[in-house]
């Protein structure tokens, strides 16, 4: 029996330990991780557990982030079912996702660049630039799981390198320096572990789930002499197989560059959820077994792995919420590269909402002082099939005080439902505002009009209001 088993805790990784931390890691000592196990030890198929873990992590960060696909919802008609005598595989469900967490949890994932020469299986796959970076925090106060998305070109100070973009941490320092990194970058928050992931692990993953539906906004057409990627793909909405979504990932000739990549992580990130849950995905769990694990490189043990992946059994609630770390564009003029400036009000007010920690680092229970709704920037996008709608709703609010608000370009996939996206995170704005419309869904992500703090995204359920 594991010292997990017996209910010990487990220990921190070696990157929160002083004595092995870079010598100006800004990363606190965090205090181990705690699972509790399952009330009946089953060893037997312990190696087919810890590879299925493997696939839920796997599946979490690929080349867009797919992060929360790790928390995949227990399957429907396994462990729920009562009328079939239990079979082995149901059993190692039942038992492995009893684990709990016992704390909240945050989980660096980084999506690794290719590395020329690297031989597959190699750890020499994890030392590239990483092309996505997220921060995953898992939370059994409230069931909640948060995804923090931070854009590869965001300007840091990397410790003993100096000012560059945060995607070159990995490849200076590898996951320790990375984790430090992305600590200082959010106030000194404790990164708790890692996941490393090769980007070649989402082509074949999204194949082995028989694609995703995208909606893809505006043809996209370009050969990437970078990544060795030619992309070639037709407006409108359809189901990407693997390389058509690495491609929708990776896209990056429009007026938004990576950020517009960031807000297409999302977007995925979306559809694989969707699709992950499906019923399915089970008869595709065997090829995803054999095929995951040679593509990941992670601290987090298998009692954890169950642990976070029970943990998504909450997400069916619709409990998962994503921002990006608010920014903005440098100007041409500004630096030798390009990079994304961070916000500190903006990145305060996201740590605060979404991850419970103030300015100094400490934990808060309220999310109280939130700008008021009336003075965001708030852009309009018709997705109804009323074409006057978004300039309607602009007279509205101007006639209600709000004096910052534009329309942007119709949303070219029509909707019946009015989403309020919390582009830069502000989701008290949101709701303020959805409560004044009286209509509308708050979408926790950073999919909107990049120059908005809120994007109202119309649907055919907008009626200009009598008064």
């Amino acid at each position: 029996m594991t010292q997990t088993e017996r209910g010990a805790n487990v220990q921190p990784p070696d990157y929160a330990d002083p004595a092995k931390r870079h010598s100006s890691s800004t990363v606190p000592v965090v205090q181990p991780l705690t699972v509790s196990p399952p009330a009946q030890d089953d060893r037997s198929g312990r190696w087919l557990l810890k590879r299925l873990a493997l696939i839920a992590v796997a599946a979490v960060s690929t080349a867009i982030g797919v992060t929360a696909a790790m928390l995949l919802p227990l399957p429907t008609g396994i462990a729920s079912s009562q009328k079939e005598t239990p079979s082995a595989d149901r059993n190692l469900w039942q038992s492995g996702f009893q684990y709990q967490v016992g704390r909240p949890v945050n989980v660096l994932v980084m999506g690794i660049d290719r590395v020329p020469g690297a031989k597959p299986g190699s750890k020499e796959l994890f030392n590239g630039r990483s092309d996505t970076m997220l921060l995953l925090r898992v939370d059994p106060t409230d069931d909640s799981v948060k995804l923090l998305s931070i854009p590869r070109d965001t300007q840091v100070e990397i410790p003993n390198v100096g000012v560059t973009k945060i995607n070159d941490a990995n490849v200076r320092g590898g996951a320790d320096l990375a984790a430090t990194t992305v600590s200082s970058v959010l106030n000194g928050m404790a990164i708790d572990r890692y996941v490393r992931v090769d980007t070649a692990a989402f082509r074949e993953l999204v194949d082995l789930l028989g694609g995703v539906e995208v909606f893809v906004p505006e043809p996209m057409s370009y050969v990437d002499q970078t990544q060795k990627l030619k992309i070639d793909l037709s407006p409108g909405l359809q189901t990407l197989n693997g390389d058509q979504a690495e491609q929708f990932a990776r896209f990056r000739h429009d007026a938004y560059g990576d950020i517009g990549r960031v807000q297409r992580q999302q977007t995925l990130l979306k559809a694989l959820l969707k699709r992950a849950t499906s019923p399915a995905i089970i008869p595709r769990l065997p090829g995803l077994v054999v095929s995951m694990q040679k593509y990941i490189d992670t601290n987090l043990s298998l009692e954890e792995l169950l642990a976070l992946t029970g943990a998504g059994r909450k997400l069916s609630q619709g409990n998962f919420k994503m921002v990006m770390l608010p920014g903005r564009f440098s100007t041409p003029t500004e630096f030798n590269a390009s990079y994304w400036i961070m916000n500190p009000d903006g990145r305060d007010r996201v740590l605060q909402q979404y991850f419970n920690q103030d300015a100094s680092g400490a934990t808060s229970a309220t999310t109280d002082q939130l700008q008021s709704a009336s003075n965001l920037k708030i852009a309009i996008q018709n997705a109804s099939s009323k074409p006057d709608a978004a300039n309607q709703l602009r007279r509205y609010l101007a006639s209600r005080g709000f004096a910052n608000v534009y329309v942007s370009a119709d949303w070219a996939d029509k909707q019946k439902e009015t989403q309020i996206v919390a582009q830069q995170g502000d989701l008290g704005g949101a709701e303020t505002l959805k409560r004044l419309l009286g209509l509308g869904r708050v979408e926790a992500d950073s999919t909107g009009d990049l120059e908005s703090d809120l994007t109202i995204r119309l649907g055919d359920d907008w009626t200009m209001p009598a008064n």
